[in-house]
C-alpha cells in the first residue's frame, strides 16, 4: 500500500541541518566537562530526539524515522556480534589462563624500554590476522595493559600504543569489514585499495614506532622500575594459575582460523570454546564456572592488588554499557541520514569546493565529522564515500584517492572519539575508567601517534598532489559500462586548478 512506503525527507536548510547536531554536541560538552559525568548516552538520545523532529518538520512520520535508525543498527549488528564474543572471551581467557600466561612471558621477557613500540607491532600483527580490532583490543591489548602496569607504564602511554597497532591493522587487513566496506561504497577493488593506503600507512607506523621507541628509552628508566612489583605479580600469577605456553593455545586457534579466512564471529566463538576447554582440563574450572565466566566476568581476590585490578573483568555484562551507547550513537547517526542532515551538511561543504586538494582534504575531514557527530564509524565510511565519489569522477581522479580518505577519517579515527562506537569500546575494554573521572586516560588519544599521523599525511599529500592518482582509461571505461554517477562540471573541464563545484549527477 502507498500509505506504507517509506517517504524522503525534504532537504532541509543547512542552518536547520546543523541544529540537531550543535545541539547534541552542546549537550555532550555539559554533560562530560561541566558535570565531569562520562556518559553520554543521554544527550544522544536527546539528540536523536531532536533529529526525529527536524525530520517530521521535513515531512517525515516517525515511522520512516525508525526505519531509518533501526537500517543503521541492522547494519552495525555484526561489530555488535563481536562486543559480545569479546566480552565472553576475556572473561574465559582469563579463567583458561591464556591472558595470564600473556602477561607473565611479558614480564618476564619484554624489558620496559621496547615495550610500547612492541606492543603496537604485535597488536597491528595480531589486527592483520584477525581482520577486528576490537578483537584485538579485547584479547592481546588487555594482556599488554596488564604488562604495562607491571612496568609501571602509564596506562594510557600502553593504550596509545596498543589503539595505534590495533586500528592500523585492521586498517590494511583484507579480512576487515572497513577495510572492505570503503572500496565497495567508492567503486574500487579491496587490494587496490590497500595497496594505496601504504603511502601513508608505512610513514605513520614508522613514524609512531620511533616515537614508541624514544618514549621508552627516555621516559621509563627501567632502573626505577619496580622489579619487586614484577616479582609480586609473577609470583601470584604463578600461585593462582597454571603457567604454560600450552595455554595460547585458545588465541593460536583464533589466528590460523583468521588466516584460513574464517568469517570473525565464529572464529571469536571458536577462541571461546577452546579458552572454556582449557579452563576445564589445565586450571579445574566447571562448566557453570565456564558458563559464569562468559556471562559475568572472571572473579579472583589474591593477596596482589594488581593482579585483582588486572583480572577481575570480563563477560558479556561488562559490554553492556559499551553496547547500549553504541546503539544510541548508531540510532542517531541513522536519523541524521535518514532526515538528510548529514547530506544536507556534505553538499554545503561541496558547493565550496573547487580543486582536488578541497575536494580530499573535504572528503577526510567529512569522515572525521561524521564520526565525532553520529558516533559511527560505519557511517563515517558510506556517507562521504556515497557523497563524493560522482565528484572524483567529474574531476577524473581515482576514487582510490577518496576510499583512502574515508578510511583514514573513518576506521582510524573512530577509537578517538570517545562517544564513538570505536572509542567507547576501547576505553571499556582496556578499562580506562575515564566515567571515575579518570579523565587523564583520555590522554591515549593523543598518544594513538598512528591513527592521526595518517590523516595528516593524507592532507599533505592533497596539499603537494603527492600519491593522488589519475584515473585510468580503465577506470573512465568502467564507470561508463557500469553506470557510475559522473559529477557534471560547469566549466566543461575537470582539472586540479579549474574545477566548479556546481555539478549534476549524468
Amino acid at each position: 500500500m502507498a500509505t506504507n512506503s517509506s517517504r524522503t525527507a525534504n532537504m532541509p536548510s543547512l542552518g536547520l541541518a546543523l541544529l540537531p547536531v550543535v545541539l547534541t554536541l552542546a549537550l555532550l560538552g555539559v554533560q562530560i566537562f561541566y558535570f565531569g559525568d562520562f556518559t553520554p548516552h543521554i544527550p544522544l538520545a536527546i539528540g536523536l530526539a531532536i533529529t526525529a523532529l527536524v525530520g517530521i518538520k521535513q515531512g517525515l512520520r516517525w515511522k520512516d524515522i525508525e526505519e531509518g535508525i533501526f537500517h543503521v543498527i541492522h547494519v552495525s549488528m555484526p561489530s555488535v556480534s563481536v562486543l559480545i564474543l569479546v566480552g565472553m572471551i576475556v572473561g574465559v581467557w582469563i579463567a583458561s589462563g591464556t591472558v595470564p600466561t600473556l602477561i607473565y612471558y611479558g614480564l618476564t621477557i619484554l624489558s620496559p624500554e621496547i615495550f610500547l613500540a612492541a606492543a603496537m607491532i604485535l597488536c597491528s600483527v595480531v589486527s592483520l590476522s584477525l581482520g577486528t580490532s576490537w578483537g584485538t583490543v579485547g584479547t592481546v591489548g588487555l594482556a599488554l595493559m596488564g604488562i604495562g602496569a607491571g612496568f609501571e607504564i602509564p596506562m594510557y602511554w600502553t593504550a596509545g600504543a596498543v589503539v595505534s597497532g590495533a586500528f592500523f591493522g585492521d586498517k590494511v587487513s583484507p579480512l576487515s569489514d572497513t577495510t572492505n566496506l570503503a572500496p565497495a561504497v567508492t567503486g574500487t577493488d579491496v587490494f587496490s585499495h590497500i595497496k594505496n593506503m601504504m603511502p601513508t600507512t608505512i610513514p605513520s607506523m614508522l613514524i609512531a614506532l620511533v616515537i614508541y621507541l624514544v618514549a621508552g628509552f627516555t621516559l621509563i628508566d627501567s632502573d626505577n622500575a619496580s622489579f619487586e612489583r614484577i616479582n609480586a605479580i609473577t609470583t601470584s600469577l604463578q600461585n593462582n594459575f597454571e603457567i604454560s605456553a600450552w595455554l595460547l593455545l585458545p588465541a593460536l586457534v583464533v589466528i590460523v582460523l583468521a588466516v584460513k579466512r574464517m568469517p570473525p564471529i565464529p572464529s571469536l566463538f571458536a577462541g571461546v570454546l577452546t579458552g572454556a576447554a582449557v579452563a576445564m582440563f589445565t586450571q579445574g574450572a566447571g562448566v557453570h564456572d565456564v558458563l559464569t565466566y562468559a556471562n559475568s566476568g572472571y572473579s579472583i581476590q589474591t593477596s596482589s592488588d594488581a593482579i585483582n585490578s588486572l583480572l577481575n573483568r570480563g563477560g558479556i555484562q561488562s559490554m553492556m554499557w559499551t553496547i547500549s551507547l553504541i546503539l544510541i550513537a548508531l540510532g542517531f547517526g541513522g536519523a541524521l541520514e535518514k532526515t538528510r542532515c548529514l547530506e544536507a551538511i556534505i553538499r554545503a561543504i561541496m558547493s565550496k569546493v573547487d580543486s582536488f586538494r578541497g575536494v580530499q582534504s573535504s572528503a577526510t575531514l567529512t569522515s572525521v565529522a561524521t564520526n565525532l557527530v553520529a558516533g559511527d564509524p560505519y557511517l563515517s565510511i558510506a556517507l562521504p564515500g556515497r557523497m563524493y565519489a560522482p565528484v572524483y569522477r567529474g574531476m577524473k581522479y581515482s576514487t582510490l584517492n577518496l576510499s583512502r580518505a574515508i578510511e583514514e577519517g573513518g576506521t582510524l579515527v573512530s577509537p578517538l572519539i570517545p562517544w564513538n562506537a570505536g572509542g567507547a569500546f576501547v576505553i571499556g575494554a582496556l578499562g580506562l575508567s575515564i566515567g571515575n573521572g579518570n579523565f587523564e586516560n583520555l590522554l591515549y588519544i593523543p598518544l594513538a601517534f598512528a591513527c592521526w599521523v595518517s590523516p595528516v599525511l593524507g592532507l599533505i599529500y592533497a596539499q603537494i598532489g603527492a600519491f593522488s592518482p589519475k584515473a585510468t582509461a580503465e577506470e573512465q571505461e568502467r564507470w561508463e559500462k557500469q553506470g557510475e554517477e559522473i559529477a557534471d562540471y560547469a566549466t566543461g573541464t575537470a582539472t586540479d586548478q579549474n574545477v566548479s563545484g556546481v555539478y549534476a549527477a549524468k
